[in-house]
C-alpha cells in the first residue's frame, strides 16, 4: 500500500463513505441509519407544571431539550426547574441557563461547548471596572 493509498484510506469514514460522498447524499439517505431516539433537539413551552414529565421523558430518550419557562408563573417555574434538575441528576445530564427563562437540558451523551453570559453579569462587570 502506497502513501497515496494511505491518506485516502485515512479520509473514508467508519462506514466506508468519504468526504465526498457524505456530502452528496440525499436526506433520506443520511438519516436512514439514525434511529428515533437520542438524535432530536426538542424545544417545549411548558404551560403548566404538569408538562415536567414529557420534558423527562424525552430526555429518558436522550434527546436534548430547549425549554421555555415564560409561559408559566415564576413558582411553576421553579418546580419545573427542580424537576428537571433531579432528572438530569439521575442520567447524569447538564443544565445551562440560554437566557431569561429558557434552558438547555442535554442527556449525558450530548456535550455543549461554551457558555453564555447573561446581562446581569455583564452589568455587574462593567460596575466593577468603573469603580
Amino acid at each position: 500500500m502506497g502513501l497515496f493509498d494511505k491518506i485516502l484510506k485515512d479520509q473514508t469514514d467508519t462506514n466506508g463513505m468519504n468526504e465526498d460522498q457524505y456530502y452528496t447524499m440525499s436526506a433520506e439517505e443520511a438519516y436512514k441509519d439514525t434511529n428515533s431516539e437520542g438524535n432530536k433537539m426538542i424545544l417545549l413551552e411548558p404551560r403548566a407544571y404538569s408538562e415536567s414529565q414529557q420534558i423527562a421523558d424525552h430526555l429518558k430518550k436522550r434527546n436534548t431539550i430547549v425549554v421555555n419557562l415564560k409561559r408559566v408563573t415564576s413558582e411553576q417555574a421553579k418546580r419545573i426547574i427542580d424537576f428537571l434538575s433531579g432528572t438530569l441528576y439521575a442520567i447524569g445530564g447538564n443544565m445551562q441557563k440560554l437566557g431569561p427563562g429558557i434552558f438547555l437540558c442535554t442527556p449525558k451523551n450530548i456535550n455543549v461547548q461554551g457558555k453564555m453570559t447573561e446581562e446581569e453579569d455583564k452589568k455587574a462587570k462593567t460596575k466593577e471596572d468603573e469603580e
